[in-house]
């Protein structure tokens, strides 16, 4: 199944221009075929194409199914961007695949970028949630200043951060995190936390974590935490 992406449809009734062109150029669908289409907030529609446009597709809505979030809790992760924009693009179309429900970009003191394109990264996360079948985008958040983010997260929620050096006690994240229960998790840059962030997150409630043996890169970090908590949750769910 291809799904196209048009967040206005129930209000248009036309795909964007970009999911336009790929209809009726790529894969020359024209009038009379059915096509599915997400809006990104947690519907999926079973339409009917009445012009087969390249720059705005119409369509007829035969149907709509709700389509949640499967995995039952809200995962956040919170991630300094890696030097290399491209491992940070790779790492956010691997998330959105296994599933996340927000991705918030950090400015932390040791942070080599400062900044990141958010109209590249959005498509890149379009992309994974068209491709993976699921019907809810991701929320993204703006770079946001470490202590300003550790401030704002308020809630009953797990907390955690990865953090590489042993001077600070660390505990495993597959035996801290529990299921059935919110998470948010951060990702430090490629030089790791400073001290002083280390101790703000901790007297903020932030638990420090190791993700296995290995030290492991920026974006594979943040790839383990989303999936240890999705395995988790799962098995707690069979049993």
């Amino acid at each position: 199944m291809i799904q196209f992406y048009a967040p206005e449809i129930e209000s248009t009734g036309l795909l964007p221009e970009s999911d336009s062109a790929h209809c009726c150029r790529v894969l020359r669908m024209k009038e009379g075929d059915e096509v599915v289409v997400v809006d990104g907030k947690g519907k999926r529609f079973h339409c009917v194409i009445i012009e087969a446009h390249p720059k705005r597709t119409a369509l007829e809505i035969i149907s709509i199914e709700e389509v949640p979030s499967h995995w039952g809790v809200n995962i956040t992760i919170a991630v300094a961007p890696t030097k290399n924009a491209d491992r940070m693009e790779w790492m956010l179309e691997k998330a959105v695949e296994i599933g996340v429900d927000r991705v918030v970009l950090l400015r932390c003191k040791r942070s080599e970028r400062k900044g990141m394109k958010l109209e590249r990264l959005e498509k890149v996360m379009i992309s994974a949630m068209k491709q993976s079948l699921k019907g809810v985008l991701p929320e993204l958040t703006e770079l946001s200043d470490f202590k300003t983010f550790v401030s704002e997260v308020k809630g009953d929620c797990q907390k955690f951060f990865g953090y590489c050096s042993p001077d600070y006690p660390r505990k495993e994240f597959v035996r801290e995190c529990r299921a059935g229960e919110d998470v948010v998790i951060m990702i430090g840059p490629e030089g790791d936390f400073a001290p002083d962030e280390v101790e703000f997150a901790v007297a903020n409630g932030f638990v420090p974590v190791t993700f296995g043996e290995s030290r492991l890169r920026t974006e594979t970090a943040a790839l383990y935490g989303v999936t240890a908590t999705h395995i988790i949750n799962q098995i707690n769910a069979k049993q």
